[in-house]
């Protein structure tokens, strides 16, 4: 009985203890490490954890010291603030967290700098290849169904099963194309039933679905011994509403209207709008983006300082090149602002693409650019999205240049857009694209003849900017925004185990694809060889009737000269080279890049009907 007694009180002893023990309890701490020798030597630690504030924190570690340790209304957060001496050593260093007579050490890493490739930015000499990771290609089928994820390819809103794996797999493929970076859809966690990425649930985690980060960071490296940047797509403005702070959130004002839903007008003028009222201003930046993406509140400085963090924690850790931000316009500005210039400041080589989405005809993208006179706020984003121009494209190479009633279309409306170039203070860095994950396929019905495939693909690669193709526009996919998101981010044929056909080589291709993806290969890899497209200043004449409805421009640096020639005519032109003599000069001759063949441009060109000609001239 003896025995026994005490039995029962070593028991009870041991589970009071161990429910002391767990007085002091983390359950969530962001970042998980960072890294000594970094130019802002500030670092904010979100502790998440039940009457975490009740604690005090110390840390004793070489050139660390505590600044702040801001409390809020929530007793379940504390954000300490530590300054890191730029000679402090890498290390393990103890946080401890002591409420009373319980105390917690969480052992926190601070890494030295990488020294492995990457954030080397991207520009006009790259050309970005965007991939929407669920339906690129399924590398690791285990991942399919992890957390309930509702795994159906016969619906194209459903989850097919894509994942980083797949897109490591086909690295080859990708750079044979020939572009120099891959876009990836988000891939941070979305514990949402989505495919797309863009309800994040966890800043500082893969989605489980898409791979694990040990998986990411292969990719990247693999990628970066292939000569291929890698760009990674994040979102500021909002989280997922399955995001694990939802459900205690850190204080009042983290998300915008006081944690309340109300809808953003989306009316995105109002931001760049001189005479915009305040009210409408706010209902747009500040209103949510739906129920499913709470609005995130950048003027609180803990969220601030929590979203500049988690980009340089991504550019270090994983060591991504670039960074495309989600609805950018729809951002606090000014928070804006101070992150892409703290961004750019610890990364100077690196770039930042904001996703400026305005109607056709709209200015209002180059508001957004780094450096415009016509912003009330330096925006310090050094790239920014032509949507004007991928609004264009998709009919530019069908449509007569003029109508009957003389109204300008066709590829005119390609050359008025250029000449708006006036508005951007460096046009060279603006993102142009084809089409992308939002937007109907370039190519919306079968292209026969690929006429309008082959004018599309050389102009927006050889165009100012910086050239993005998205997956599948090498291989002709179709689909119309009408038809649905699904239909516009279709699966890779030969991605997933029991396809019958593999369009990740050129016998499982049909012969049309073929010539698709070779087309658009010839030009890819031979523009890593222009200096004149990659930066080279531009020079463009208008597509008139009197000149055969042929839109003529040159890319020049020192004395190479690219002279591309479209005709927008369902009709054969012949054209006086003498009207280029601006850019043609003593040139004598072009060599086509696409064939090989010499023409002499000492006379008339005769161009046929939607023709397409890349010249490199000669003397």
């Amino acid at each position: 009985m003896k025995n026994f007694t005490l039995s029962l009180v070593a028991a009870v002893l041991l589970s009071f203890v161990g429910q002391k023990a767990a007085a002091v309890e983390i359950q969530h701490l962001d970042p998980p490490c960072w890294w000594v020798g970094m130019k802002n030597t500030q670092l904010q630690i979100m502790v998440h954890g039940e009457n975490i504030s009740n604690s005090t924190v110390k840390i004793k570690y070489p050139g660390v010291s505590i600044k702040e340790i801001v409390k809020t209304e929530n007793p379940n957060y504390l954000f300490i603030y530590l300054d890191i001496d730029p000679k402090t050593k890498p290390g393990k260093m103890d946080i401890v967290f002591k409420d009373g007579k319980d105390k917690l050490v969480h052992e926190y890493e601070l890494l030295p700098r990488s020294t492995k490739e990457g954030a080397k930015g991207f520009t006009s000499a790259d050309v970005l290849y965007l991939i929407t990771p669920d339906r690129f290609a399924n590398g690791d089928p285990s991942n399919d169904t992890i957390g309930g994820a509702r795994m159906n390819r016969e619906r194209s809103g459903a989850r097919h099963g894509g994942d980083i794996k797949g897109v490591t797999d086909n690295l080859a493929y990708i750079k044979d194309l020939g572009v120099t970076a891959i876009w990836l859809n988000p891939v941070q966690e979305n514990n949402a039933n989505t495919y797309h990425g863009y309800a994040i649930t966890d800043f500082y985690d893969v989605d489980p679905r898409f791979g694990t980060m040990e998986e990411y960071i292969e990719m990247i490296d693999k990628a970066h011994e292939q000569g291929l940047k890698v760009v990674m797509d994040m979102i500021f403005n909002h989280c997922g509403s399955s995001h694990w702070w939802m459900e205690d959130l850190p204080t009042g004002d983290w998300l915008n209207f006081d944690n309340t839903f109300v809808p953003t007008s989306h009316q995105k003028w109002t931001q760049v709008d001189p005479h915009a009222a305040p009210s409408e201003k706010k209902l747009f930046t500040d209103g949510w983006f739906n129920r499913g993406m709470p609005d995130l509140n950048q003027r609180n400085p803990l969220v601030s300082d929590y979203l500049i963090q988690t980009s340089t924690w991504w550019i270090e850790y994983a060591r991504i090149d670039g960074i495309r931000q989600d609805t950018h316009p729809y951002m606090d500005a000014e928070f804006a602002s101070k992150w892409c210039k703290a961004t750019m400041d610890e990364y100077p080589q690196f770039n930042i693409t904001g996703e400026t989405w305005y109607p056709v005809g709209s200015g209002f993208p180059a508001w957004w650019q780094k450096n415009s006179s016509f912003s009330t706020i330096n925006s310090n984003l050094t790239s920014v999205m032509d949507f004007n121009l991928a609004f264009i494209v998709p009919d530019a190479f069908v449509d007569a240049n003029v109508t009957d009633d003389g109204k300008a279309q066709g590829l005119f409306n390609i050359y008025v857009s250029m000449a708006n170039d006036f508005l951007y203070p460096d046009p060279n860095s603006v993102l142009i694209f084809l089409d992308n994950h939002d937007l109907g396929r370039f190519s919306t019905v079968e292209d026969t003849n690929l006429n309008k495939y082959k004018q599309g693909v050389a102009f927006i690669l050889t165009t100012r900017g910086i050239p993005q193709i998205y997956y599948g526009t090498e291989l002709l996919f179709t689909g119309t925004k009408q038809q649905g998101d699904g239909v516009i981010r279709k699966d890779m044929p030969g991605g997933w185990e029991g396809d019958e056909r593999s369009v990740f080589t050129a016998e499982g291709r049909t012969p049309q694809e073929n010539e698709a993806w070779n087309y658009m290969s010839r030009i890819l890899n031979w523009r890593q060889t222009s200096d004149a497209v990659k930066s080279g200043s531009m020079i463009q004449y208008a597509p008139l009737r009197e000149h055969g409805d042929c839109y003529v421009y040159a890319r020049i640096k020192g004395d190479e000269t690219v002279l591309v020639v479209l005709n927008g005519s369902d009709k054969d032109a012949s054209i006086k080279m003498s009207r280029y003599s601006d850019v043609v000069k003593d040139f004598t001759k072009g060599t086509d890049v696409i064939t090989g063949a010499d023409y002499d441009l000492t006379g008339n060109l005769d161009v046929p009907a939607r023709g397409t000609y890349i010249f490199e001239l000669k003397k």
